[in-house]
């Protein structure tokens, strides 16, 4: 893919494609061989979160790294009844299609932040599609453990929900100022940032961000309620931040322990952004666990 204008490609190598999936568009880009391997970012990035590891990935897998749909260069679709278009289930559907655009139905995926949520519905809701699955830095169901120190930390769960346009206009008023908030230097790159505040500014990601956290704080706890007695089955590996939100605040391994059968993970000395902050233990992490 050729960079824009004054900016660099940090996936080179990496091939681009538009998929059409029901309701959405999903940017995506692909490399390598070998099992397939989702990855998926989370708020406020794009899969240029990957940039740092996803070339040594490519040498062991079919990595494919998508956009999810309100993010960056993916399509943003209408709201939907309850912010339905926004729901995670409606996103892990995105990724079941993109997956199948490539010939793979059964896969190992990654998941960060908000694409850790993706990860866990569609290991939730689609077993037999999910063979390994790691989440980077959350834990479930947080809304229900919420707490003044938590809720002053994450105010943007807050702040994101409010009845549109309240929020997007004050983000697009200022999405440089905005993003050094959740994305600060030195781990997150000049060039990094930059392709953030460009992702930022495509007409409809302020408003694409804000979706996936009302969806969130709407149909996805209702989604969670559904599917509360379900155990999830494929090995999973839980990563945190000792000096992230979730490490401070959460004893992340027990909460997951309730919700699946085969569960290990540890914290990692860095904070929420992982996939930057610490590339090596990340991607030692994930060769370790997902057989390339």
């Amino acid at each position: 893919m050729a960079a824009a204008e004054g900016h660099v490609d940090l996936l080179p190598g990496f091939q681009t494609q538009q998929v059409p999936t029901d309701g959405a568009t999903i940017h995506v880009r692909t490399a390598g061989s070998g099992p397939p391997l989702l990855l998926l970012h989370g708020f406020p990035q794009t899969n240029v979160i990957w940039h740092k590891i996803a070339p040594e990935l490519a040498k062991r897998f079919t990595v494919v790294a998508p956009d999810l749909r309100g993010y960056g260069f993916s399509s943003k679709p209408p709201d939907g009844e309850h912010h339905s278009g926004y729901s995670k289930r409606a996103m892990l559907l995105d990724q079941i299609a993109v997956m199948r655009r490539f010939g793979f139905e059964r896969f190992a995926v990654v998941g960060h932040d908000r694409g850790g949520r993706v990860a866990w519905r569609l290991a939730t809701e689609q077993p037999g599609s999910v063979s390994r699955a790691v989440i980077l830095d959350i834990v479930p169901r947080p809304y229900a453990n919420v707490t003044r120190a938590f809720a002053t930390a994450y105010f943007h769960w807050f702040f994101l929900i409010q009845p549109a346009p309240f929020p997007e206009r004050l983000i697009e008023g200022a999405p440089e100022a905005f993003l050094r908030r959740f994305l600060p230097p030195p781990a997150i790159t000049p060039d990094a940032f930059a392709e953030y505040v460009r992702a930022l500014q495509q007409p409809g990601t302020a408003h694409g961000m804000c979706e996936d956290y009302r969806a969130g704080a709407s149909i996805d706890e209702a989604h969670d309620e559904e599917t509360k007695d379900r155990r999830v089955t494929c090995p999973l590996l839980v990563l945190w931040g000792e000096q992230s939100i979730v490490g401070r605040f959460y004893e992340p391994l027990q909460l997951w322990q309730q919700l699946a059968t085969d569960v290990r993970g540890r914290s990692l000395p860095g904070g929420h952004s992982l996939p930057e902050e610490l590339p090596e233990e990340v991607l030692a992490e994930i060769i370790g666990f997902i057989p390339g």
